[in-house]
């Protein structure tokens, strides 16, 4: 198992960004590697960052201004090459089809509830490992 997994975290707001850092704290599972982040405020920081390669999930705010997560995962999934495991945080549950429509690979609610998301980002990086590993 790799030493560290990289998070993108993707949300205009810094205290959504500081939400998912406190919820993912060092590890989400302690059969997952340890997390580091990188941060991006705009949708081309999530697409230069991408395009810089080793990132093992993002995590986009369905939320954030002026493009919303939603937009940014369809377009991701389209543009990037084995774009890694998106988790979406929604504003509200009736908005999971609309998760469903951007490809998102999973989607929690806003505010960030700590047990809820580590459990969603823990999946997504065992399954980006045994992609990686395939």
């Amino acid at each position: 198992m790799q030493p560290t997994a990289t998070v993108l975290v993707y949300s205009d707001d810094s205290n959504t960004r500081e939400q998912v850092r406190l919820a993912t704290g060092r590890r989400p599972a302690g059969d997952v590697p340890q997390v580091e982040f990188v941060e991006c405020a705009t949708p081309a920081a999530v697409v230069r960052e991408l395009d810089k390669g080793g990132i093992d999930v993002c995590v986009l705010d369905g939320e954030a201004v002026p493009m919303g997560g939603m937009g940014v995962c369809r377009q991701i999934k389209d543009e990037i090459f084995n774009c890694p495991p998106v988790l979406l945080l929604i504003g509200r549950p009736q908005d999971a089809w609309l998760a469903t429509w951007s490809r998102a690979d999973a989607a929690v609610t806003l505010p960030v509830e700590p047990v809820e998301f580590a459990s969603a980002l823990a999946s997504l990086l065992r399954r980006r490992a045994a992609a990686l590993s395939a």
